[in-house]
């Protein structure tokens, strides 16, 4: 069982929250020695992140952003895991929130980091569904004051990447490996406000993308680097999801893949389903030991497929452009996602 923790029981609203639980069985998708998926990891971090942002706001919040996530290490299955979250800066509506994955053997109680990223969440008035404004965060310490500017240094990097996903669409022919799965949203997938949560949401799409690298591979694969992942509309409980992951482009050891979530009503069939997210993930096939395999190579030629292609180089080179200052800091050093 979870347990919530305020950093400050004494003070409302409270810019901090600390979930603590073991990790399950259930949370690793393939047998052996893989750990937790990061989609479950992904999911964590949202939930975690909601709770602060709706402790903050005092109302109901979505998911509206997640930053670029390394995923640095696997979770082992029976670890104690930590997810901490703090507000880094506020807008209008939106709060920036700062999350920290950290794991331990409870035999011995030694935290270390497995990722960290930062997660925008917008908070929404229940009756009209609009967005509504949030207290202000003050930064007051020292450290508050370092977040805050991390914060802001990642304004201008997460737009330039918005603006550049926004471009690409799957209109053309293609040879690329592509994995496309369709189901409906269960009851069980509702999040607080009545709509799929979005942690969630992520986890179906790290399946697909998972999906789509194993079979293009003939290894497994696991996720290493989650970059922008964009929300532009809730999904429904009911509603027909499509899950549409596909292979842009290979490195000599890694694949990055796309992968557009739709929904809609399932009476309107496939072609009435509205774009609802857009991330991009990058793969790397592994062996018994968890070594890193070379990467099948996969040749983009049809006009489609070299776009795409070229789109990925690019969002490659917007992360190289643009250096944002440390979110957090590790053992003493400023660690830069």
């Amino acid at each position: 069982m979870s347990e919530l923790v305020h950093s400050s029981p004494n003070r409302a609203p409270s810019p901090k929250v600390t979930l603590r639980f073991l990790a399950a069985p259930t949370d690793v998708v393939m047998a052996g020695n893989w750990g937790v998926s990061g989609g479950r990891v992904l999911e964590w971090i949202d939930k975690a992140a909601y709770a602060c942002a709706v402790g903050w706001s005092g109302t109901y919040c979505v998911t509206a952003y997640v930053g670029h996530i390394h995923f640095n290490r696997p979770i082992p299955s029976g670890h104690v895991v930590e997810v901490r979250s703090r507000i880094a800066m506020t807008g209008r509506s939106s709060m920036h929130i700062v999350n920290e994955v950290l794991s331990a053997d409870p035999r011995d109680g030694h935290f270390s980091r497995a990722c960290d990223c930062l997660v925008i969440f917008v908070a929404k008035d229940p009756k009209t569904g609009r967005s509504t404004p949030v207290p202000k965060f003050q930064a007051a310490s020292e450290d508050e004051q370092r977040v805050e500017q991390a914060a802001i240094s990642r304004i201008e990097l997460r737009q330039a990447i918005e603006e550049e996903m926004e471009k690409q669409s799957y209109d053309g022919p293609s040879d690329a490996p592509r994995v496309i799965t369709r189901f409906l949203a269960k009851p069980t997938d509702v999040n607080w406000g009545g709509n799929v949560h979005g942690g969630t949401a992520m986890e179906w799409i790290d399946e697909a993308g998972t999906a789509c690298t194993m079979e293009w591979a003939g290894e497994r694969t696991i996720a290493v680097y989650a970059g922008g992942i964009r929300f532009y509309r809730p999904i429904s409980i009911g509603d027909l999801i499509e899950v549409d992951a596909r292979l842009m482009r290979t490195d000599t050891r890694s694949m990055q893949v796309s992968v557009h979530v739709r929904s809609g009503d399932p009476r309107g069939g496939r072609e009435e389903l509205k774009q609802a997210i857009h991330a991009t993930f990058t793969y790397v096939a592994t062996d018994l030991d968890n070594n890193v395999l070379p990467a099948r190579q996969f040749e983009p030629r049809t006009e489609d497929d070299v776009r795409l292609a070229e789109h990925a180089t690019t969002l490659r080179e917007l992360r190289a452009q643009y250096t944002p200052r440390p979110l957090v800091l590790r053992e003493g050093r400023a660690f830069v996602d």
